[in-house]
């Protein structure tokens, strides 16, 4: 079972979408952001990204506004999210929006990405997470 975060430090949660095991997109009705269990940011999170975003009741977020995007990559990096191709983007306009962004606002966290600092040694197991 994948239990969905109950609470948000951006406000009460109005929609919670699981991303993948133990990683979910969070809106509220005046902001929102991204909410990694704390097993899985360990896991998944290079110690770079998890420098990005912020601890609340055991839970690593990403507010969506200028974090988010680092959270974005690191998954996309990991094959644990997909880039959507539709009405809004695409093929490849999405990454390329998100590696703006994350040039933009986090550029030391782009520089480790560049020069291979946030690869991750070791096989993530999702199944973990799931509970």
């Amino acid at each position: 079972m994948n239990c969905e975060p109950s609470f948000s430090p951006w406000g009460v949660v109005q929609t919670c979408k699981t991303i993948c095991p133990g990683v979910f997109e969070v809106t509220t009705p005046s902001h929102g952001g991204i909410m990694v269990k704390k097993q899985a940011a360990s896991q998944i999170f290079s110690e770079s990204a998890q420098k990005v975003g912020f601890w609340e009741r055991g839970c690593l977020c990403f507010e969506e506004d200028c974090d988010a995007c680092v959270a974005l990559r690191e998954l996309m990096d990991r094959g644990l999210h997909t880039a959507p191709v539709n009405q809004y983007f695409g093929p490849g306009e999405y990454a390329a929006c998100i590696d703006s962004s994350v040039q933009h606002f986090h550029p030391d966290y782009w520089k480790a990405r560049e020069d291979g600092l946030t690869q991750m040694p070791k096989q993530i197991k999702m199944k973990e997470f799931e509970r």
